[in-house]
């Protein structure tokens, strides 16, 4: 049965299931407003996650076709997938911050010949093994569907109040997780008279007892360097500052004291980066590093996809360690390895 939780104050959550996936569901957000029903998320583009979307709504007191608009934490499929959906059905107004509405547009435009040709190229260059790569030099453009996620029709303004009518939900933008990823401050007293600033939906950025993805969101035409680790820390620290009586995050539960949790993944990441440091005594590539990297189960368990994920958690680690001056990539290397200073 859909299960939803009435978070008190005009603000219900709707457990959305993801197929075949750990983390079992998406909170789907739901916020009343003067216009009607805004929803924070959608969910998995899956016939099972619409059934459950549609008919927490109707638990809800409304329904797809009366959602007055969309505003989406990020571009994840869990997150993202049903969106289109929703306005097709709605008429809803559907709003995602600049930058993950560029992955969103890249990903529409791409054809997959280009995606396998640019995964090939990044998995080569951080080093990963022959096996690894020949089911991607071997897969034919036309084994893989194209993909079109909904392009949002409005744009996320960091600090900026969202035209909700009769609430005051402000934009937070908190990149790590994916480039464009936002929170969205409620900034209306806690209905339970909690002590904090008001409420706090985070998304995937800070979760209550899951470390969130950092991973790398590139775009093939740019040649930016980017640090997404040390975006994301810097993100937490901002929320960290903001102090919510109260956190609603889009998996788990939610939870009370910000700031503490902030500081335990702040201390998280510090403590991998301080183990990296230690594996680079020797040279060593992403891949070779993901390998020796601490993850939910064996790296010989890891299944294919998961681990070109984990590779590009390695190389966003590595990353921020050379931008701290505590690793340098080897000169002459190919693929390039990288060495603790």
């Amino acid at each position: 049965m859909t299960q939803v939780t009435d978070h008190s104050g005009g603000v219900r959550s709707i457990r959305v299931p993801i197929p075949d996936n750990p983390l079992g569901h998406t909170l789907v957000y739901v916020l009343d407003t003067d216009r009607g029903a805004v929803l924070i998320d959608t969910g998995w583009d899956d016939p099972t996650s619409w059934d459950a979307l549609a008919e927490g709504l109707t638990a809800c007191g409304t329904s797809v076709a009366e959602v007055h608009g969309v505003v989406i934490t990020h571009h994840h499929p869990d997150h993202h997938g049903l969106s289109g959906k929703v306005r097709e059905v709605s008429g809803a107004w559907l709003a995602m911050h600049a930058a993950d509405a560029s992955v969103v547009r890249r990903t529409r435009e791409n054809r997959p010949e280009r995606w396998y040709a640019y995964m090939t190229a990044k998995l080569t260059a951080a080093g990963a093994p022959e096996e690894h790569l020949a089911p991607l030099r071997r897969a034919r453009a036309d084994a893989l569907p194209g993909l079109s996620p909904a392009l949002p029709d409005r744009e996320i303004v960091p600090g900026e109040l969202l035209e909700l009518p009769g609430r005051r939900l402000r934009a937070i933008w908190t990149p790590g997780h994916t480039p464009g990823h936002v929170c969205l401050h409620l900034e209306e007293a806690h209905p339970a008279q909690l002590p904090g600033n008001g409420r706090l939906f985070s998304g995937d950025h800070l979760l209550p007892e899951i470390t969130p993805h950092i991973g790398l969101y590139e775009d093939p035409d740019d040649a930016t360097v980017a640090d997404p680790l040390g975006d994301y820390l810097d993100s937490l620290e901002r929320v960290g500052r903001l102090a919510p009586a109260e956190v609603l995050p889009a998996h788990q539960h939610a939870f009370a004291d910000a700031p503490a949790r902030v500081r335990e993944l702040l201390d998280h990441h510090e403590d991998r980066l301080t183990g990296l440091s230690k594996l680079l005594a020797t040279p060593l590539t992403p891949w070779q590093l993901a390998e020796r990297m601490e993850w939910n189960r064996p790296w010989d368990q890891i299944p294919y996809g998961s681990r070109n994920i984990a590779v590009s958690e390695a190389e966003a680690h590595v990353r921020r360690l050379v931008k701290l001056g505590r690793a340098e990539a080897v000169t002459g290397t190919d693929p390039v390895t990288y060495v603790a200073v």
